[in-house]
């Protein structure tokens, strides 16, 4: 298993999604980016990821924190990307680093 952290930006149009829309964006970005995304254990089986805060509806943010759990190793900047490619326009990947954690 391989952490990986990442900084985002939420601009524009993307300020009027609310928190549960863009972790289902985030997720539905990563699918359709064929990133080996582990899932939780369980019946009802979802991403390990995971924002460090909810942002207000309405706000913009040039520095938004997030944290995903993947299957195999992908490069850092591999990962960004390819998620940037699935993401829509306002937001925008800027940093990814392995978490040693």
């Amino acid at each position: 298993m391989y952490r990986l952290s990442f900084v985002f930006s939420k601009k524009g149009t993307m300020k009027y999604i609310s928190h549960l829309d863009l972790m289902r964006t985030l997720m539905r970005a990563m699918r359709r980016a064929e990133l080996p995304v582990k899932m939780s254990e369980g019946f009802s089986p979802h991403p390990k990821l995971s924002l460090s805060r909810a942002l207000k509806l309405g706000l913009e943010s040039e520095h938004e924190e997030a944290a995903v759990v993947l299957r195999e190793f992908v490069l850092p900047e591999e990962f960004r990307l390819r998620l940037q490619k699935q993401l829509p326009e306002g937001i925008i990947i800027k940093d990814v680093k392995r978490d040693f954690n």
